[in-house]
């Protein structure tokens, strides 16, 4: 399976906003883009204009970078987001969000989208108590996810249950379980991934 395996956070620096790739490290001063606040390579620092086109890419890169896709991957959740009846730069962002490695990082049970998905992929979690190890399963309004009973010792998910986060509105978690619920779908509104949709769609109507 293909996958990304450059720097993390030379992400952040192309797209020039924190992508929250690497977990406790995008909150600290550690963080490559409040070091060094401009893109990567030579000519990082060098002034560009952007044309419209550029934007529109800009923000096609930094969508998949949010949500670890490549390229193929996001394009086919594209597609059927245009199958789909609504808007289409709505119904990306919803299916982009029900992907389970992301509602687990929405829930708190991972502290990055990337570690979600490690743990996904490592079945640490189930689905309406089936076991799912596949990032991009999409999850419905309805379905509980959770942590395997035999992956609560480990000292990973008893850290995340001492450190608790606000999940957003249409999820419910309980931490003391290691298991939340998709309440229901999530409005544009609830989505507060920094994303104009209406480029991606544009972009990809040329």
């Amino acid at each position: 399976m293909a996958r990304y395996t450059d720097a993390a956070c030379r992400l952040c620096r192309r797209e020039s906003q924190k992508l929250f790739l690497k977990g406790e490290r995008c909150y600290s001063p550690k963080c490559s883009l409040e070091r060094r606040n401009y893109p990567p390579g030579q000519h990082g620092q060098g002034r560009k204009k952007t044309s419209d086109y550029g934007l529109q890419l800009r923000e096609k890169q930094k969508a998949k970078r949010f949500y670890g896709l490549l390229e193929k991957q996001f394009h086919n959740t594209f597609l059927k987001a245009a199958r789909r009846k609504g808007i289409t730069g709505e119904n990306l962002l919803v299916m982009l969000e029900m992907r389970l490695d992301n509602v687990v990082f929405r829930m708190g049970l991972a502290s990055s989208r990337k570690e979600a998905r490690q743990f996904v992929n490592h079945g640490h979690f189930t689905v309406d108590g089936r076991k799912v190890d596949i990032p991009s399963y999409e999850v419905k309004p309805g379905q509980k996810v959770a942590v395997r009973k035999k992956s609560h010792s480990s000292p990973k998910f008893k850290e995340i249950r001492d450190f608790q986060i606000t999940s957003p509105e249409w999820l419910s978690v309980d931490f003391d379980k290691l298991e939340g619920m998709v309440v229901s779908y999530p409005t544009r509104n609830a989505i507060d991934t920094p994303i104009a949709e209406h480029l991606i769609v544009e972009l990809y109507s040329k």
